[in-house]
Protein backbone atom coordinates (compact mmCIF):
# COMPACT_ATOMS: atom_id res chain seq x y z
CA UNK A 1 0.00 0.00 0.00
CA UNK A 2 1.33 3.41 -0.97
CA UNK A 3 1.18 6.04 1.79
CA UNK A 4 1.26 9.70 0.77
CA UNK A 5 4.35 11.45 2.13
CA UNK A 6 2.16 14.30 3.42
CA UNK A 7 0.77 11.92 6.03
CA UNK A 8 4.27 11.06 7.24
CA UNK A 9 5.22 14.73 7.46
CA UNK A 10 2.01 15.71 9.25
CA UNK A 11 2.32 12.89 11.76
CA UNK A 12 5.79 14.05 12.79
CA UNK A 13 4.78 17.69 13.35
CA UNK A 14 2.67 18.82 16.31
CA UNK A 15 1.92 22.59 16.17
CA UNK A 16 0.30 22.56 19.61
CA UNK A 17 3.74 22.22 21.19
CA UNK A 18 4.38 25.87 20.27
CA UNK A 19 1.37 27.05 22.28
CA UNK A 20 2.20 29.30 25.24
CA UNK A 21 0.66 32.04 27.36
CA UNK A 22 1.08 35.80 27.26
CA UNK A 23 -0.46 38.43 29.51
CA UNK A 24 -2.47 41.41 28.31
CA UNK A 25 0.10 44.00 29.42
CA UNK A 26 2.86 42.29 27.42
CA UNK A 27 0.66 42.06 24.32
CA UNK A 28 -0.27 45.73 24.61
CA UNK A 29 3.40 46.68 24.86
CA UNK A 30 4.13 44.65 21.73
CA UNK A 31 1.25 46.33 19.89
CA UNK A 32 2.46 49.76 21.03
CA UNK A 33 5.92 49.13 19.59
CA UNK A 34 4.54 47.47 16.42
CA UNK A 35 6.16 44.17 17.32
CA UNK A 36 2.69 42.67 17.14
CA UNK A 37 0.72 43.72 14.06
CA UNK A 38 -2.08 42.65 11.72
CA UNK A 39 -1.93 41.14 8.24
CA UNK A 40 -3.13 43.58 5.61
CA UNK A 41 -6.18 41.52 4.69
CA UNK A 42 -7.72 41.91 8.16
CA UNK A 43 -10.97 43.84 8.18
CA UNK A 44 -11.48 46.91 10.34
CA UNK A 45 -12.82 46.89 13.90
CA UNK A 46 -16.34 45.56 14.23
CA UNK A 47 -17.01 45.48 17.97
CA UNK A 48 -19.29 48.09 19.49
CA UNK A 49 -18.83 49.44 23.02
CA UNK A 50 -21.11 46.82 24.55
CA UNK A 51 -18.96 44.01 23.14
CA UNK A 52 -15.90 45.68 24.68
CA UNK A 53 -17.68 45.97 28.03
CA UNK A 54 -18.65 42.30 27.83
CA UNK A 55 -14.99 41.36 27.29
CA UNK A 56 -13.78 43.43 30.25
CA UNK A 57 -16.43 41.89 32.49
CA UNK A 58 -15.55 38.38 31.36
CA UNK A 59 -11.84 38.97 31.91
CA UNK A 60 -12.62 40.21 35.42
CA UNK A 61 -15.42 37.86 36.48
CA UNK A 62 -15.33 34.94 34.03
CA UNK A 63 -14.73 31.47 35.40
CA UNK A 64 -13.23 30.15 32.18
CA UNK A 65 -10.42 31.58 30.01
CA UNK A 66 -11.10 33.62 26.90
CA UNK A 67 -10.50 31.82 23.59
CA UNK A 68 -6.89 31.65 22.34
CA UNK A 69 -5.16 34.23 20.14
CA UNK A 70 -3.74 32.87 16.88
CA UNK A 71 -0.44 34.36 15.70
CA UNK A 72 1.69 33.86 12.63
CA UNK A 73 5.32 34.38 13.61
CA UNK A 74 7.32 35.97 10.80
CA UNK A 75 10.97 34.99 10.83
CA UNK A 76 11.60 34.47 7.12
CA UNK A 77 11.73 38.00 5.71
CA UNK A 78 12.65 36.76 2.26
CA UNK A 79 8.95 36.01 1.73
CA UNK A 80 7.02 39.28 2.04
CA UNK A 81 3.73 37.66 1.13
CA UNK A 82 1.47 39.59 3.48
CA UNK A 83 2.19 43.27 4.31
CA UNK A 84 1.59 44.24 7.93
CA UNK A 85 -0.46 47.07 9.41
CA UNK A 86 -0.68 48.52 12.91
CA UNK A 87 -3.59 48.01 15.29
CA UNK A 88 -6.28 50.74 15.46
CA UNK A 89 -4.71 53.21 12.99
CA UNK A 90 -4.02 50.56 10.31
CA UNK A 91 -0.76 52.19 9.26
CA UNK A 92 1.46 50.17 6.93
CA UNK A 93 4.55 48.81 8.68
CA UNK A 94 7.77 49.02 6.69
CA UNK A 95 9.44 45.66 6.19
CA UNK A 96 12.62 47.31 7.49
CA UNK A 97 10.92 47.55 10.88
CA UNK A 98 9.91 43.90 10.97
CA UNK A 99 12.56 41.86 12.72
CA UNK A 100 12.83 38.12 13.22
CA UNK A 101 10.04 36.48 15.24
CA UNK A 102 7.66 39.34 14.47
CA UNK A 103 4.11 38.44 15.53
CA UNK A 104 1.19 38.89 13.15
CA UNK A 105 -2.28 38.33 14.62
CA UNK A 106 -4.37 36.05 12.41
CA UNK A 107 -7.26 35.77 14.87
CA UNK A 108 -7.86 37.98 17.92
CA UNK A 109 -7.86 41.52 16.55
CA UNK A 110 -11.11 42.58 18.25
CA UNK A 111 -10.07 41.32 21.71
CA UNK A 112 -6.55 42.72 21.51
CA UNK A 113 -7.76 46.07 20.13
CA UNK A 114 -10.25 46.33 23.00
CA UNK A 115 -7.54 45.82 25.60
CA UNK A 116 -5.13 48.10 23.75
CA UNK A 117 -7.67 50.92 23.66
CA UNK A 118 -7.91 50.74 27.46
CA UNK A 119 -4.11 50.58 27.68
CA UNK A 120 -3.83 53.83 25.69
CA UNK A 121 -6.96 55.54 27.08
CA UNK A 122 -8.51 55.73 23.63
CA UNK A 123 -11.08 58.51 23.25
CA UNK A 124 -13.73 56.05 22.02
CA UNK A 125 -13.69 54.40 25.47
CA UNK A 126 -14.28 57.60 27.45
CA UNK A 127 -17.74 56.40 28.58
CA UNK A 128 -16.66 52.86 29.50
CA UNK A 129 -16.17 52.65 33.26
CA UNK A 130 -15.77 50.16 36.08
CA UNK A 131 -18.57 50.87 38.53
CA UNK A 132 -17.34 49.77 41.95
CA UNK A 133 -20.77 50.35 43.52
CA UNK A 134 -22.67 48.23 40.98
CA UNK A 135 -19.81 45.78 40.58
CA UNK A 136 -19.27 45.68 36.80
CA UNK A 137 -17.89 47.44 33.76
CA UNK A 138 -20.59 49.39 31.94
CA UNK A 139 -21.27 52.33 29.64
CA UNK A 140 -22.36 55.64 31.17
CA UNK A 141 -23.56 58.92 29.76
CA UNK A 142 -22.79 62.29 31.31
CA UNK A 143 -20.66 62.82 34.40
CA UNK A 144 -18.70 60.00 36.06
CA UNK A 145 -19.46 59.29 39.73
CA UNK A 146 -16.87 58.91 42.48
CA UNK A 147 -17.49 55.16 42.56
CA UNK A 148 -16.62 54.87 38.87
CA UNK A 149 -13.24 54.82 37.09
CA UNK A 150 -12.90 55.06 33.28
CA UNK A 151 -11.36 51.91 31.84
CA UNK A 152 -8.68 53.98 30.09
CA UNK A 153 -7.59 55.33 33.47
CA UNK A 154 -7.87 52.05 35.37
CA UNK A 155 -5.94 49.99 32.81
CA UNK A 156 -3.69 52.73 31.49
CA UNK A 157 -0.12 51.76 30.64
CA UNK A 158 1.01 54.24 33.34
CA UNK A 159 -0.05 53.50 36.91
CA UNK A 160 0.51 57.16 37.83
CA UNK A 161 -2.46 58.05 35.61
CA UNK A 162 -4.72 56.07 37.94
CA UNK A 163 -3.12 57.53 41.07
CA UNK A 164 -3.46 61.11 39.85
CA UNK A 165 -7.08 60.52 38.80
CA UNK A 166 -8.09 59.18 42.22
CA UNK A 167 -6.33 62.01 44.02
CA UNK A 168 -8.08 64.56 41.83
CA UNK A 169 -11.46 62.93 42.56
CA UNK A 170 -10.62 62.85 46.26
CA UNK A 171 -11.32 59.13 46.55
CA UNK A 172 -7.79 57.73 46.66
CA UNK A 173 -8.11 56.16 50.10
CA UNK A 174 -11.44 54.48 49.38
CA UNK A 175 -10.70 53.06 45.91
CA UNK A 176 -6.96 52.74 45.27
CA UNK A 177 -6.40 49.40 46.98
CA UNK A 178 -9.22 47.57 45.21
CA UNK A 179 -8.62 49.42 41.93
CA UNK A 180 -4.97 48.35 42.00
CA UNK A 181 -5.97 44.71 42.55
CA UNK A 182 -8.37 44.84 39.59
CA UNK A 183 -5.74 46.56 37.46
CA UNK A 184 -3.13 43.97 38.36
CA UNK A 185 -5.46 41.07 37.59
CA UNK A 186 -6.50 42.39 34.20
CA UNK A 187 -3.00 43.40 33.12
CA UNK A 188 -1.68 39.97 34.10
CA UNK A 189 -4.64 38.12 32.57
CA UNK A 190 -3.15 35.42 30.34
CA UNK A 191 -4.29 34.49 26.88
CA UNK A 192 -3.27 31.20 25.32
CA UNK A 193 -1.24 31.98 22.20
CA UNK A 194 -1.31 29.53 19.30
CA UNK A 195 1.77 30.04 17.14
CA UNK A 196 2.38 29.18 13.51
CA UNK A 197 5.46 30.15 11.51
CA UNK A 198 5.80 31.88 8.16
CA UNK A 199 2.35 31.05 6.82
CA UNK A 200 1.47 32.22 3.34
CA UNK A 201 -1.54 34.47 2.88
CA UNK A 202 -3.61 31.50 1.68
CA UNK A 203 -2.61 29.42 4.70
CA UNK A 204 -3.41 32.28 7.09
CA UNK A 205 -6.87 32.80 5.62
CA UNK A 206 -7.56 29.08 5.74
CA UNK A 207 -6.56 29.07 9.42
CA UNK A 208 -8.67 32.15 10.14
CA UNK A 209 -11.75 30.73 8.45
CA UNK A 210 -11.49 27.40 10.30
CA UNK A 211 -11.38 29.38 13.55
CA UNK A 212 -14.31 31.56 12.50
CA UNK A 213 -16.54 29.12 10.69
CA UNK A 214 -19.43 30.20 12.91
CA UNK A 215 -18.67 33.92 12.82
CA UNK A 216 -17.49 36.70 10.52
CA UNK A 217 -15.29 35.55 7.67
CA UNK A 218 -12.73 37.43 5.62
CA UNK A 219 -14.66 37.79 2.38
CA UNK A 220 -13.20 38.09 -1.09
CA UNK A 221 -14.67 41.59 -1.17
CA UNK A 222 -12.74 42.62 1.95
CA UNK A 223 -9.58 40.92 0.67
CA UNK A 224 -9.67 42.79 -2.63
CA UNK A 225 -10.10 46.24 -1.11
CA UNK A 226 -7.78 45.77 1.85
CA UNK A 227 -4.81 45.57 -0.51
CA UNK A 228 -5.43 49.12 -1.69
CA UNK A 229 -3.79 50.13 1.59
CA UNK A 230 -0.49 49.47 -0.16
CA UNK A 231 -1.37 52.40 -2.42
CA UNK A 232 -2.29 54.77 0.44
CA UNK A 233 -6.03 54.19 0.32
CA UNK A 234 -7.65 52.39 3.22
CA UNK A 235 -11.13 51.40 2.09
CA UNK A 236 -12.26 51.15 5.72
CA UNK A 237 -11.11 54.44 7.23
CA UNK A 238 -11.36 56.40 3.95
CA UNK A 239 -14.73 55.15 2.80
CA UNK A 240 -16.77 52.41 4.50
CA UNK A 241 -16.51 53.94 7.98
CA UNK A 242 -17.44 57.50 6.79
CA UNK A 243 -20.31 55.92 4.83
CA UNK A 244 -21.65 54.11 7.88
CA UNK A 245 -21.07 57.11 10.18
CA UNK A 246 -23.08 59.32 7.84
CA UNK A 247 -25.96 56.82 7.89
CA UNK A 248 -25.77 56.64 11.69
CA UNK A 249 -25.76 60.45 11.91
CA UNK A 250 -29.13 60.51 10.16
CA UNK A 251 -30.49 57.69 12.31
CA UNK A 252 -30.11 54.67 10.02
CA UNK A 253 -27.38 52.72 11.84
CA UNK A 254 -29.66 49.75 12.49
CA UNK A 255 -29.84 49.07 8.74
CA UNK A 256 -26.19 47.93 8.82
CA UNK A 257 -26.94 44.53 10.35
CA UNK A 258 -25.52 41.91 10.03
CA UNK A 259 -21.85 42.89 10.10
CA UNK A 260 -21.08 41.76 6.55
CA UNK A 261 -23.24 44.59 5.22
CA UNK A 262 -20.77 47.12 6.69
CA UNK A 263 -18.67 46.48 3.59
CA UNK A 264 -21.09 45.19 0.96
CA UNK A 265 -23.55 48.11 1.18
CA UNK A 266 -20.95 50.89 0.77
CA UNK A 267 -19.12 49.02 -2.01
CA UNK A 268 -22.40 48.46 -3.89
CA UNK A 269 -23.10 52.19 -3.55
CA UNK A 270 -19.96 52.93 -5.61
CA UNK A 271 -21.45 51.48 -8.80
CA UNK A 272 -23.40 54.57 -9.95
CA UNK A 273 -20.49 56.93 -9.33
CA UNK A 274 -18.21 54.52 -11.20
CA UNK A 275 -20.52 54.63 -14.22
CA UNK A 276 -20.73 58.42 -14.06
CA UNK A 277 -16.97 58.96 -13.82
CA UNK A 278 -15.56 56.01 -15.73
CA UNK A 279 -18.33 55.26 -18.25
CA UNK A 280 -19.59 58.82 -18.84
CA UNK A 281 -22.98 58.06 -17.33
CA UNK A 282 -23.85 55.04 -19.46
CA UNK A 283 -25.82 52.67 -17.23
CA UNK A 284 -25.73 48.89 -17.48
CA UNK A 285 -28.35 47.02 -15.49
CA UNK A 286 -25.82 44.88 -13.60
CA UNK A 287 -24.28 48.00 -12.04
CA UNK A 288 -27.21 48.55 -9.73
CA UNK A 289 -26.37 49.60 -6.15
CA UNK A 290 -27.08 46.16 -4.68
CA UNK A 291 -24.61 43.85 -2.85
CA UNK A 292 -24.85 41.14 -5.51
CA UNK A 293 -23.50 43.63 -8.11
CA UNK A 294 -20.36 44.82 -6.29
CA UNK A 295 -17.50 45.36 -8.74
CA UNK A 296 -14.43 44.96 -6.52
CA UNK A 297 -12.37 43.32 -9.27
CA UNK A 298 -12.94 46.37 -11.51
CA UNK A 299 -12.69 49.07 -8.86
CA UNK A 300 -9.43 47.79 -7.40
CA UNK A 301 -7.76 48.06 -10.80
CA UNK A 302 -8.47 51.80 -11.04
CA UNK A 303 -5.89 54.40 -10.13
CA UNK A 304 -6.18 55.60 -6.55
CA UNK A 305 -6.95 59.13 -7.75
CA UNK A 306 -9.89 57.92 -9.83
CA UNK A 307 -11.19 55.70 -7.04
CA UNK A 308 -10.96 58.66 -4.67
CA UNK A 309 -13.14 60.69 -7.08
CA UNK A 310 -15.70 57.87 -7.15
CA UNK A 311 -15.67 57.67 -3.36
CA UNK A 312 -16.06 61.44 -3.03
CA UNK A 313 -19.06 61.52 -5.39
CA UNK A 314 -20.66 58.57 -3.61
CA UNK A 315 -20.34 60.14 -0.15
CA UNK A 316 -21.72 63.44 -1.46
CA UNK A 317 -24.65 61.62 -3.11
CA UNK A 318 -25.27 59.63 0.07
CA UNK A 319 -25.60 62.83 2.08
CA UNK A 320 -28.06 64.27 -0.47
CA UNK A 321 -30.14 61.08 -0.28
CA UNK A 322 -30.21 61.11 3.52
CA UNK A 323 -31.13 64.80 3.60
CA UNK A 324 -33.94 64.18 1.11
CA UNK A 325 -35.38 61.34 3.24
CA UNK A 326 -35.27 63.30 6.48
CA UNK A 327 -36.47 66.64 5.07
CA UNK A 328 -39.48 64.98 3.42
CA UNK A 329 -40.49 62.98 6.52
CA UNK A 330 -39.81 59.65 4.82
CA UNK A 331 -37.71 58.16 7.61
CA UNK A 332 -40.43 55.79 8.85
CA UNK A 333 -40.85 54.37 5.35
CA UNK A 334 -37.11 53.88 4.93
CA UNK A 335 -36.85 50.55 6.71
CA UNK A 336 -34.37 48.99 4.26
CA UNK A 337 -30.97 50.11 3.09
CA UNK A 338 -32.20 49.75 -0.49
CA UNK A 339 -34.00 53.12 -0.33
CA UNK A 340 -30.79 54.89 0.66
CA UNK A 341 -28.58 53.05 -1.85
CA UNK A 342 -30.96 53.71 -4.75
CA UNK A 343 -31.49 57.38 -3.92
CA UNK A 344 -27.75 57.83 -3.47
CA UNK A 345 -27.26 56.31 -6.93
CA UNK A 346 -29.91 58.63 -8.37
CA UNK A 347 -28.11 61.69 -6.95
CA UNK A 348 -24.77 60.43 -8.29
CA UNK A 349 -26.26 60.36 -11.78
CA UNK A 350 -27.88 63.75 -11.26
CA UNK A 351 -25.08 65.59 -9.49
CA UNK A 352 -25.46 68.63 -11.72
CA UNK A 353 -29.21 68.46 -12.25
CA UNK A 354 -31.48 70.89 -10.50
CA UNK A 355 -33.90 68.96 -8.27
CA UNK A 356 -36.97 71.17 -8.66
CA UNK A 357 -40.27 70.72 -6.84
CA UNK A 358 -41.66 68.56 -9.63
CA UNK A 359 -38.76 66.10 -9.50
CA UNK A 360 -38.84 66.11 -5.72
CA UNK A 361 -42.51 65.10 -5.77
CA UNK A 362 -41.67 62.26 -8.16
CA UNK A 363 -38.92 61.06 -5.81
CA UNK A 364 -41.25 61.23 -2.80
CA UNK A 365 -43.83 59.24 -4.71
CA UNK A 366 -41.16 56.69 -5.68
CA UNK A 367 -40.13 56.17 -2.04
CA UNK A 368 -43.75 55.73 -0.96
CA UNK A 369 -44.61 53.22 -3.67
CA UNK A 370 -41.47 51.19 -4.46
CA UNK A 371 -41.54 47.60 -3.19
CA UNK A 372 -38.26 45.78 -2.54
CA UNK A 373 -39.80 42.82 -0.71
CA UNK A 374 -38.95 39.39 -2.17
CA UNK A 375 -37.71 40.91 -5.43
CA UNK A 376 -35.20 38.98 -7.52
CA UNK A 377 -31.93 40.63 -8.47
CA UNK A 378 -33.17 41.19 -12.01
CA UNK A 379 -36.27 42.95 -10.68
CA UNK A 380 -34.17 45.04 -8.31
CA UNK A 381 -31.98 46.10 -11.24
CA UNK A 382 -35.08 47.14 -13.19
CA UNK A 383 -36.23 49.25 -10.23
CA UNK A 384 -32.98 51.22 -10.31
CA UNK A 385 -33.05 51.63 -14.09
CA UNK A 386 -36.59 53.03 -13.88
CA UNK A 387 -35.61 55.37 -11.05
CA UNK A 388 -32.89 56.90 -13.24
CA UNK A 389 -35.55 57.78 -15.82
CA UNK A 390 -37.43 60.17 -13.48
Amino acid sequence: MRINSKIETAASFNPTKKTHQMDIATMCEKISSNKMTLPLYQRDLSWNLQKAVDLFNFQLFGKAPVAPISINEISDLSDKDVPQISFITRELISWENIKGDHQSVVDGQQRLSTNFKAFTNDESFRNVILDFARGSFRIVEGSIAKSQIPVGILLNKEEDILIDYLKEKDNFNSLFAIALRVRTKLRSYNYTINIAENLTEEEQIQWFEVLNNAGSRVTALQMSFSKLKIHDLDIYSDYTEPFKEKAIEYGFGELFLPFTTNVSYPIAALNPAYEVIEKEGVHNSNYAPIPSDTKESILTKLSVSKLERIISLTLLSLEKALEFIVENNLKDITDRMDYILYLSGFYAYNENRMVDSNLELKLIDWVKNVDFTNQSNSERRKIFTELLKL
